[in-house]
């Protein structure tokens, strides 16, 4: 399946050619200084646990949910709706989601357009597809983001609006580090963010959660130090398939964990340091598990990247609640 996947993702741009949309007239249009503060606002820490809707593709996946829940604890409630390599614009029905039936076959699938009409949701998390510049020419991302985000708040104003940061192939010619420190402000928040918050409604609010940025940055520590634990370089967050060829795009359990403990961070405006760091996939098996020392500097990491932006919505984190396991 995963090599299925990595087709989807790679020829997903190609779908899309007679689509094709100025994407950058509207995030030019904009207020850009006023949408700025606005992605900036901070949020209230939740008051307890979340229900929380994930709508995505592979790089969101079954496991990174099920890591956030147990990171999250009892009370914590999640549904999604998944394909490979889709965009949002498929999502909304116009266009086809490639693996559908094979992504969706689990007991937290919720149909998105249900889902997120019910109201039902403290959380909706939107991604978009890889990859993002192919999103932003080919399918109008800014104007599908706003779509969801309007149908989230119609059913319940007070929803949490996220945009999930994703990242692009390891072999990417412009560098995979590169590219994360450039693609955050020039497509992720000029080109979706920005644009879709223009046209809701002026109370309404929109957050980043930065899985790109941690990645980068943490990839750049464990590199600067030779090493930490079982994570020696980037390629040890990514998977491998039986034959151990790498995986250019999709994570491994490790890496998961890390993209699930950002979303917990910045979704309960909780400090990560201390979290639980053996998790269960999806399925319930055991998923690989950094070593202590990996799982420390990922926690670090995360704390670091949260609280230096403040598009995640978090101003404060609490600091009280579990111990390293």
């Amino acid at each position: 399946m995963r090599l299925t996947r990595r087709l989807a993702l790679a020829v997903a741009p190609l779908a899309g050619l007679v689509a094709g949309v100025a994407w950058w007239r509207g995030a030019s249009r904009a207020d850009s200084a006023g949408l700025d503060a606005r992605l900036a606002t901070p949020l209230p820490a939740p008051p307890g646990p979340m229900a929380v809707f994930h709508l995505g593709h592979s790089l969101v996946n079954r496991d990174m949910p099920a890591m956030l829940a147990q990171l999250a604890g009892d009370g914590h409630r999640y549904d999604s709706q998944l394909g490979w390599g889709t965009t949002l614009k498929a999502h909304w029905g116009d266009d086809t989601i490639t693996g559908f039936a094979e992504e969706n076959d689990h007991p937290h699938f919720r149909p998105a357009h249900d889902a997120i009409a019910s109201g039902s949701y403290d959380a909706v998390i939107l991604t978009e597809m890889v990859e993002i510049r192919a999103a932003l020419r080919w399918f109008d991302s800014p104007e599908y983001f706003f779509r969801w985000a309007d149908k989230a708040l119609t059913a319940r104003p007070d929803t949490r609006l996220y945009l999930y940061e994703t990242w692009h192939a390891l072999d990417d010619p412009e560098g995979w580090l590169d590219r994360l420190d450039a693609d955050l402000q020039r497509y992720w928040l000029d080109g979706i963010a920005k644009p879709a918050l223009a046209r809701l409604h002026p109370d309404a609010s929109l957050h980043i959660i930065p899985a790109g940025q941690v990645l980068a940055a943490f990839v750049r520590a464990v590199e600067a130090k030779g090493g930490v634990g079982n994570v020696a370089t980037r390629t040890d967050l990514f998977a491998k398939d039986a034959d151990g060829k790498l995986d250019q795009i999709h994570l491994n359990d490790m890496g998961n964990y890390l993209v699930a403990l950002t979303h917990f961070t910045v979704l309960y405006h909780q400090s990560p340091i201390g979290r639980p760091h053996e998790m269960r996939r999806a399925d319930g098996s055991l998923a690989d598990a950094p070593a202590p020392e990996t799982a420390l500097l990922m926690q670090q990491t995360v704390l670091t990247v949260v609280q230096s932006l403040p598009i995640t919505g978090v101003s404060q984190l609490s600091t009280a609640e579990s111990r390293q396991d």
